[in-house]
């Protein structure tokens, strides 16, 4: 395998960073889930590493961007329709959108909450905007919402790869698992 995108397959470094994500995306909702069902300096302590989690995952995403900028991806397959092609290109960017909302809103929920960013207690974040009880809320519900429509777009990305392997019969699934050929 390459490290490098070809136009038959993702390179090894592009599935780095979108498997790695995927991870840390898991991670994510499990850190949520347990920071919910805990109190005082045990759910204080989930969050920091949620938020922690969150910014690395927004820096692996700009990265994944910087490295797909100087690596083209593999084209779509010539036998989609329109709407598929449409629907991949929509999807795909959603998930870029939503990479960079959800982790830039809970940053920003937490400023506004009077509660400090940290990466994993060794860089202190800036907070993004004063204290602001009406604005906190108001990013609680809109983080929440992100989180929702990314389950949707992941959805949306799941299956549409599956329909390339099981219907289509195509490469495309293939190209971004490790280990594989296409």
């Amino acid at each position: 395998m390459t490290l490098r995108n070809t136009t038959r397959r993702w390179g090894a470094i592009a599935q780095l960073f979108h498997w790695l994500i995927v991870a840390l995306i898991l991670i994510q909702v499990w850190l949520a889930l347990r920071a919910d069902e805990l109190t005082g300096m045990g759910k204080l302590r989930e969050l920091a590493k949620h938020k922690s989690v969150g910014i690395t995952i927004l820096m692996l995403v700009i990265l994944r961007l910087l490295w797909r900028s100087r690596n083209p991806h593999p084209p779509l397959p010539d036998n989609l329709k329109p709407y598929e092609r449409s629907l991949a290109r929509f999807t795909h960017g959603a998930l870029y959108a939503l990479l960079f909302a959800i982790p830039l809103s809970g940053w920003t929920m937490s400023s506004a909450r009077g509660f400090p960013v940290s990466w994993f207690g060794f860089v202190q974040l800036p907070d993004l905007v004063p204290k602001n009880h009406t604005l906190y809320e108001w990013l609680v519900m809109t983080h929440v919402t992100l989180v929702c429509v990314l389950a949707v777009i992941v959805a949306l990305h799941v299956l549409g790869a599956l329909k390339h392997h099981f219907v289509h019969k195509d490469d495309v699934l293939k190209r971004m698992l490790p280990f594989t050929r296409t």
